[in-house]
């Protein structure tokens, strides 16, 4: 099971200058860390936990204003770049016959405008924000996916960049493996094990491959 941002797309640059702009526009000073902290969440409640830290409120509707002028912006500076490794691994492994879930809090209509068709194409669930009542770090995401699937939580292993993705794999049973591809390694101590890219993970994957 794959996260997307950060995992697989390298788009948590575009993430967070979309997220500055329109958040300095309502008064608001965000870091790399506030956003990239937060990857997986769903936005109305980083919007809340964001205004909170200022000692503000907000509103539901203003806080779905502000999505909606993020996404928008997004949209407008997006370019197509993956984590180096990625499209590869993916392909290995579906090609090796394994089944492959993607896991992200981004929206489905940006899923569909971010991935490839044929990348997209090969796994066999997608689970988005746009599929879930709570996002990560609750266990959501990862118990729908393992429903997709049909199969239990000691039957997957969860590739994730984030505090809040690791968190809802472990909550949903599931051993997670994370990539410091966006945060350092120090914000990932929650996975079972850490990499320092793709391409180091894919080598334990291989050797697990090769012992089938």
């Amino acid at each position: 099971m794959f996260d997307m941002d950060g995992v697989i797309t390298d788009t948590m640059p575009y993430h967070f200058r979309a997220w500055r702009k329109i958040l300095r526009n309502n008064g608001l000073t965000v870091s790399k860390f506030d956003i990239y902290s937060r990857e997986g969440q769903k936005g109305t409640e980083s919007i809340r936990e964001i205004f909170a830290q200022s000692a503000m409120t907000i509103s539901t509707s203003q806080a779905q204003r502000i999505i909606d002028d993020k996404e928008r912006f997004f949209k407008q500076i997006i370019r197509q770049r993956f984590i180096p490794g990625s499209r590869t691994l993916i392909k290995k492994l579906y090609h090796n016959g394994v089944r492959l879930a993607l896991v992200t809090g981004t929206s489905r209509h940006e899923v569909e405008r971010t991935m490839p068709k044929k990348l997209l194409a090969m796994f066999e669930a997608t689970v988005t924000g746009s599929d879930v009542l709570l996002g990560k770090p609750h266990p959501e995401p990862y118990l729908n996916a393992l429903k997709a699937l049909k199969i239990s939580g000691e039957e997957a292993i969860v590739i994730e960049n984030a505090p809040f993705g690791i968190m809802s794999a472990k909550a949903a049973g599931i051993k997670c493996y994370a990539v410091s591809t966006s945060l350092p390694a120090k914000y990932l101590k929650g996975a079972d094990r850490t990499f320092k890219d793709l391409k180091s993970l894919s080598g334990v994957l291989q050797k697990a491959l090769d012992k089938k």
